[in-house]
């Protein structure tokens, strides 16, 4: 057979320079493209179960399109890429790996997965698979640098590709999702001396001591409760800022984060995370709202017509977020007595003005702009007894309220549609309690979170923690299209 002249003067260089007319490699495979095209792998990929079941969990992603990072810094060492990295990381959280020493250890012993997720190989023709798994595989403190760098957004580009591919399989089935969404927040437990009982720290609790273990968490607490005291153990009541000498507050505080999710129940299949946020511990639940909200939008491509939500959300622009004139949309949310109202207590007349105690409309006196009672600037209207305003009736109060002789009675509260719904929803309406009930969402959630290592982390950075949280409801995703290709698959 001849050869043709450019084969035969290429061989006729020199050995040094051939080098440089080599030709290109030709480049793996991205995860989806193996899983699209599983008939050309190699043959140790395809002989390897373990191979096999990360290529069915992981390869429906689009990973083609991950944003990567630069892959030609001659910095005198290999680049590792991003998607071989959060393919190893979900390896990690789902085999249950505490740490990256563990997690290298069960990839060395299984090295078809350096191949098929991408890590650069260090050929060795002594190899069985022609390359040294221990050489191409990143040292465990590389790896776990490469968690605390790692930016969050190529992590929610993930997400967003999950919840995609999640629609669509549902939608195929003629399942609508995503029209009632549940938003609850999970406490995360720094990894610092503070938070253990056992450990001698004083003062334990102070939040102008930064725990030297983990710089970027914060002291918060879980939940707050008044307990009754025995009477002869009754506290003096404090001259300022009184509480009632019979309760004593108590509370669970940690130093650490909290992670806010939303999520959606898909009926008889199951729930999915739309979207995720991971704070310090210092911050309300409602400072979840709005950056949640923008996420989930974002995602299912349309707002949610109802929501459900526990007592902290309680909250007038929460309610304005449902409310519209073009639909029933509401948001469930339990009744937290603030500023001395129950619910249904503080009445309003058809045009929406608030009724004092005697059942008189209060007019609008005055509008403002408030900029501290809540997380957004909101407008505030001051209504006044329309006995005295705008002008004196010369009438008295029908109720004699103890008010009267200083100048009637006043209102005090947000202009909006929401702050009026909070007061007039009905919590015991079949739909409010068939919403509600969606909250169960959030709550699985949450329970498989706490399975994969979520409430206690071994990390002591605020941006590592951040990237493990987005990978567990990455995975937990991941697992719930995983369950819907197999049932497809198998109806039986």
């Amino acid at each position: 057979m001849l050869s043709s002249p450019i084969i035969t003067s290429f061989m006729a260089l020199p050995r040094r320079f051939r080098r440089f007319f080599q030709p290109r490699r030709r480049h793996r495979p991205d995860l989806h493209t193996a899983w699209q095209h599983q008939a050309d792998l190699p043959d140790f990929v395809k002989a390897s179960p373990t191979a096999q079941r990360y290529l069915a969990l992981l390869g429906p992603l689009d990973w083609a399109q991950l944003p990567e990072r630069n892959l030609q810094r001659n910095w005198g060492q290999t680049t590792i890429p991003y998607s071989a990295f959060i393919a190893a990381c979900l390896v990690k959280i789902n085999e249950g790996k505490k740490s990256m020493g563990t997690l290298r250890d069960f990839i060395l012993e299984h090295p078809e997965l350096i191949w098929l997720f991408g890590f650069p190989l260090a050929l060795s023709k002594a190899a069985p698979l022609g390359f040294d798994p221990e050489a191409s595989l990143p040292t465990a403190r590389h790896l776990t640098r490469m968690l605390r760098t790692l930016p969050n957004y190529v992590l929610q580009f993930l997400l967003t590709d999950s919840v995609r591919l999640i629609r669509i399989e549902l939608a195929a089935q003629g399942i609508e999702s995503g029209q009632c969404i549940s938003l609850d927040t999970k406490h995360i437990i720094a990894w610092v001396k503070e938070n253990n009982p056992k450990a001698y720290v004083s003062p334990r609790y102070n939040k102008t001591q930064q725990p030297p273990g983990d710089h970027d968490c914060k002291l918060g607490c879980k939940r707050r409760h008044n307990r009754r005291t025995a009477s002869q153990e009754l506290p003096p009541t404090p001259s300022q800022n009184p509480v009632p000498a019979k309760f004593v507050s108590v509370g669970e505080f940690y130093w650490g984060y909290g992670s806010g999710v939303v999520a959606t129940k898909a009926p008889n299949w199951g729930e999915y995370a739309v979207a995720e946020l991971t704070q310090p511990f210092d911050q309300a639940d409602v400072t979840y709202f709005f950056p949640l909200m923008a996420q989930t939008k974002q995602r299912l491509g349309f707002k949610p017509l109802f929501g459900a939500f526990d007592a902290a959300l309680d909250a007038f622009y929460v309610y304005d977020y449902f409310h519209s004139d073009t639909h029933n949309g509401f948001a469930a949310v339990p009744f937290s007595e603030k500023g001395g109202y129950k619910a249904n207590q503080r009445q309003f007349d058809e045009n929406g003005l608030p009724l004092c105690k005697a059942g008189l409309p209060m007019l609008l006196k005055f509008t403002f702009t408030d900029r501290t009672r809540a997380i957004i600037a909101h407008e505030r209207g001051k209504y006044a007894c329309p006995l005295l305003f705008p002008e004196p009736t010369g009438q008295s109060c029908p109720i004699n309220h103890d008010r009267w002789k200083k100048g009637g009675c006043t209102a005090d509260m947000p202009t909006s549609p929401g702050a009026r719904i909070r007061y007039q929803l009905d919590r015991h309406s079949p739909a409010y309690k068939e919403v509600y009930k969606q909250r169960t969402a959030t709550e699985r959630i949450n329970s498989q979170a706490v399975a994969l290592g979520i409430e206690r982390p071994h990390l002591r950075n605020g941006t590592a923690i951040a990237n493990q949280n987005t990978l567990i409801y990455l995975l937990i995703n991941l697992r719930m299209l995983h369950r819907i290709y197999r049932r497809l698959a198998d109806p039986d």
